[in-house]
């Protein structure tokens, strides 16, 4: 399997993980008796540092690739 596959489904499984820690979020502040805890409250930043990093890396490589050859296509005139 290459690293890409392997950063791809990573960063599938993490969004799924910060969904649930954001929908956690908004039942905690809705249940709550005002402020959630504050590890609920911080819980989504570690799943979104997460898809920040696999994200930037899924973005770049295409552009990085080193099997990447350019087709130049002739102008028409």
């Amino acid at each position: 399997m290459k690293t890409g596959t392997r950063i791809r489904r990573f960063h599938r499984w993490v969004s799924v993980a910060f969904t649930l820690t954001v929908v956690a979020n908004f039942v905690a502040m809705a249940h709550g008796n005002g402020r959630p805890p504050p590890w609920i409250t911080y819980a989504p930043l570690l799943p979104l540092a997460l898809l920040l990093f696999t994200g930037l890396y899924l973005f770049a490589l295409p552009y990085f690739s080193r099997d990447r050859t350019r087709q130049s296509q002739p102008i028409a005139n």
